[in-house]
């Protein structure tokens, strides 16, 4: 229990989830950032994608009823990981904190995080913004940023156990393991 507060202390901890002992520490700045850069991205990629159309011009070689299908399944596949994930994060109750390695968490070691980001881009390569897509590149870098965060918390927390739950399951994207972090 000492080294649970310890790590509430480090982490950020929503007040809906404190009496749950299985629910471990964020980076208290995730949310808002998070927040920030879904309104910044809706905002740009609307007026690129449907006002402006200023950088929209793979549209011109590349059809709708091409980028769209396409975009439709990275926002269906964006849905279910980032769905299955939080499902498994707060439905289901832990006696105490573990890492969890069932489920969506055997191919990926971060599915909201990754849903998010397949969410942008699906809708991105829909409209094919190029100006969001470039948006895209710095939303991923703040989301590794605060994965890496909690995966420093989480390393402190379990030790070895999650040492070896980084190298058996990708950061991100679900590939066959070679013992090296990704």
């Amino acid at each position: 229990m000492m080294e649970e507060n310890k790590l509430q202390t480090e982490g950020h901890i929503h007040s809906r989830y404190e009496d749950r002992e299985d629910i471990l520490g964020e980076h208290k700045y995730g949310d808002i950032g998070q927040l920030i850069f879904l309104v910044l991205f809706f905002v740009l990629w609307g007026i690129d994608s449907f006002y402006l159309k200023f950088s929209t011009i793979l549209t011109d070689y590349i059809p709708i009823y091409v980028s769209a299908p396409i975009g439709v399944i990275f926002i269906i596949l964006a849905f279910y990981i980032s769905f299955k994930g939080l499902r498994q994060i707060f439905r289901d109750v832990r006696e105490s904190p573990e890492v969890i390695r069932d489920g969506i968490f055997r191919y990926t070691r971060h599915p909201v995080y990754f849903g998010v980001i397949l969410l942008y881009l699906g809708l991105s390569i829909i409209t094919l913004s190029l100006v969001s897509l470039g948006l895209l590149v710095i939303i991923v870098f703040f989301y590794d940023f605060i994965a890496s965060y909690e995966e420093k918390l989480l390393t402190e927390y379990f030790d070895k156990d999650y040492e070896q739950y980084k190298e058996d399951v990708s950061k991100w994207v679900p590939v066959p393991r070679s013992g090296k972090d990704r």
